[in-house]
């Protein structure tokens, strides 16, 4: 659930001025 809403943040036009960035999500993961 966690991942699947950051992914969805990163690909709308919210996040249009975030780049290279580390995003931590739940469970240690990170993309």
């Amino acid at each position: 659930e966690d991942v699947a809403k950051t992914a969805v943040f990163l690909a709308g036009s919210d996040s249009d001025y975030i780049t290279g960035t580390v995003v931590n999500l739940d469970g240690g993961m990170g993309i």
